[in-house]
C-alpha cells in the first residue's frame, strides 16, 4: 500500500510545487464549550477526543502513508470565545499521537457561559489555517450540540474568509431529551460543511462522542491518491 502510494505521489508531483509540501493534510478540530454543554460533557467531549486519537483504527489511519499529519484543537463558544487547546503539531510517529492526546486530556476549559457563535468558530479556523503547516489538503472539523445564535454564521464567515482550500466537516452531538435539536442535523449539512467531499458525523448524545469522533477521523485520515488532485489543488 505503500509503494502504490509513493508511485502515486511521485507521478502527480513530478514538476509540481506540491512536491515541497510538508504533510498531506492539516487537520484542525473544533470543540464547543458553549453554554449548553454542561461540565460533565465537557469531560466527555475533551477526553473522548483524547482517546479517539489513541484508537488503533485511527492511529493506523494517521500512519497509512508516508507524509505525515499536521493537527491542531481549538475550543470555541461565544464571539470572543476561541481558544488553541493543541498548536500545529506534525503526527510522524506514535509517541507525537501520544504527546498530542495527552495535552488534550490535560487541557482545562477556558470558559462555560458563552453562546453559540459558529461563523466566528468558523473565522477563527480560517486563520488558524493560515499558521499551518504547508499541506496537500486542509480540513477543519467543527463539533457541537447547537446551531448558531451568536453573530454571523458560517455562510457569511465562508463568504468573507479564506476558506477557497478548506474542507469543512461536521460532528452533530444530538441529544434527543434537547428540545428543538431535531433541526440541527439538517442545520449543520445546510450551513456548516462546506467544500467538495465534505461530510457529517453523528453522535447520539456526549456519551457517543469518542465513538462517533473514532469514525470521523478514520474517514478524514484516508490517503487521497487521485493524481488529479494532488495535480491541481482539488480536493475530493
Amino acid at each position: 500500500m505503500v509503494i502504490r502510494w509513493l508511485i502515486s505521489l511521485g507521478l502527480a508531483c513530478l514538476g509540481s510545487p506540491v512536491w515541497a509540501a510538508q504533510c498531506r493534510l492539516a487537520l484542525a478540530l473544533a470543540m464547543d464549550i458553549s453554554t449548553s454543554v454542561d461540565a460533565t460533557e465537557d469531560t466527555l467531549q475533551r477526553q473522548g477526543l483524547a482517546a479517539a486519537l489513541l484508537a488503533p483504527e485511527v492511529q493506523e489511519a494517521f500512519f497509512s502513508s508516508p507524509m505525515p499529519v499536521a493537527l491542531a484543537v481549538y475550543e470555541w463558544s461565544g464571539r470572543t470565545t476561541q481558544r488553541v487547546i493543541l498548536s500545529w503539531k506534525l503526527i510522524e510517529q506514535p509517541p507525537d499521537l501520544l504527546a498530542a492526546s495527552t495535552q488534550i486530556a490535560n487541557s482545562v476549559r477556558s470558559d462555560s457561559g458563552s453562546a453559540t457563535a459558529m461563523g466566528y468558530a468558523m473565522a477563527f479556523g480560517a486563520s488558524l489555517m493560515e499558521e499551518a503547516p504547508n499541506c496537500l489538503f486542509q480540513t477543519i472539523d467543527v463539533s457541537g450540540d447547537g446551531s448558531n445564535n451568536d453573530g454571523y454564521g458560517p455562510r457569511i464567515a465562508y463568504k468573507h474568509f479564506p476558506f477557497e482550500n478548506i474542507i469543512v466537516n461536521g460532528l452533530v452531538i444530538n441529544a434527543a431529551d434537547f428540545e428543538g435539536e431535531l433541526y440541527l442535523i439538517p442545520f449543520y449539512e445546510n450551513n456548516v460543511l462546506h467544500g467538495p467531499g465534505a461530510f457529517l458525523e453523528i453522535a447520539s448524545g456526549f456519551e457517543d462522542f469518542e465513538r462517533a469522533m473514532r469514525r470521523k477521523l478514520e474517514r478524514e485520515l484516508r490517503p487521497r491518491l487521485e493524481i488529479g488532485a494532488l495535480q491541481t489543488g482539488v480536493h475530493e
